[in-house]
């Protein structure tokens, strides 16, 4: 299937309990389709993946991969610091059936250099058959790829393309203008989507999506088809909440207006932790203000109140 248009870095839905919600899980990936996502990523950032035990990463790919039925590409997230241990993990998503592909991040903490990363990137491709999306964000990881490094990991045969959320544009500017064609680049950073998507990037991986699906769907899909007067006006309708996911720590932010919707519980793992009650109620004005409430039919408890 073709990687393009708005992607989402899911989120991992929680029970109180702390335990993965498998069933909420599997109905977010299915909102996710139904309202015109394009591709999948789960256990990325956006998915806490760092606080998942690694049976737990695996079973959130296979049931992400499992709900999704293969209506879309599915990407999952695979980075350690420890080449060996991101070496060993892609070789079990190998044996994930219907798994698309992996998107794996900067090692983190250790803050190589080029070559470093770049000889940690080519053993990850080299292990594994399936397609291998990079995953540049210096501001997590301490480490930037720089354009260089990444057209030498595009000569491999399965790294197809980067996630790009160094959030510097002359950088990504200067991969879109000299990587192959065949290269994909996506935007990281929902406030800078149209920017990048002027300049050729192929699509968006979203976190606003998580809880906006088809509108960033939407924006992403007009712009790639040159209708941006469309694009500029969903961009502008949409930016402020864009912006208030990272009011603090994501995803905290997405995961406290994915409840407010009632599309899952508010629950973090430590160290991360939810919204304060100032940045709840703020969010909660902006989802109303944006019109994104539906009201909801009363439950028997609530009839019972009449």
């Amino acid at each position: 299937m073709e990687l393009t248009g708005c992607g989402t870095a899911l989120v991992t839905p929680f029970r109180r309990s702390g335990e993965v919600d498998e069933a909420a899980l599997h109905s977010l990936v299915n909102w996710q389709i139904e309202n015109g996502i394009g591709f999948l990523i789960p256990c990325g950032t956006t998915g806490e993946a760092s606080t998942l035990t690694e049976a737990e990463w695996l079973r959130v790919v296979e049931v992400t991969v499992g709900a999704a039925a293969g209506r879309v590409p599915v990407f999952a997230g695979c980075t350690h610091n420890a080449t060996h241990e991101a070496v060993e993990r892609v070789k079990k998503l190998s044996q994930v059936a219907g798994l698309t592909g992996v998107l794996t991040a900067n090692p983190y903490y250790n803050r190589p250099g080029q070559e470093g990363q770049y000889q940690h990137f080519r053993a990850i491709a080299e292990a594994t058959d399936l397609p291998v999306l990079l995953y540049n964000i210096p501001s997590r990881t301490g480490a930037n790829l720089e354009p260089a490094t990444a057209l030498r990991l595009a000569e491999l045969k399965n790294v197809i393309g980067i996630k790009e959320s160094s959030g510097n544009i002359a950088q990504i500017t200067e991969l879109l203008t000299t990587a192959p064609r065949s290269f994909k680049v996506f935007a990281g950073d929902d406030g800078l989507a149209l920017p990048i998507l002027a300049l050729g990037g192929a699509g968006l991986i979203s976190v606003a999506s998580n809880a906006i699906p088809a509108q960033m769907s939407r924006m992403v899909r007009s712009a790639l088809e040159n209708d941006w007067i469309e694009a500029r006006r969903i961009n502008r309708q949409f930016f402020r909440l864009m912006q208030a996911h990272f009011w603090e720590p994501s995803p905290a932010p997405v995961k406290a207006v994915l409840a407010i919707l009632g599309k899952g519980e508010d629950v973090l793992r430590l160290p991360m932790v939810p919204v304060s009650e100032v940045t709840r109620r703020k969010l909660e004005r902006m989802v109303g203000e944006l019109g994104l409430l539906v009201e909801l039919p009363p439950t028997g408890e609530d009839l019972r109140m009449f």
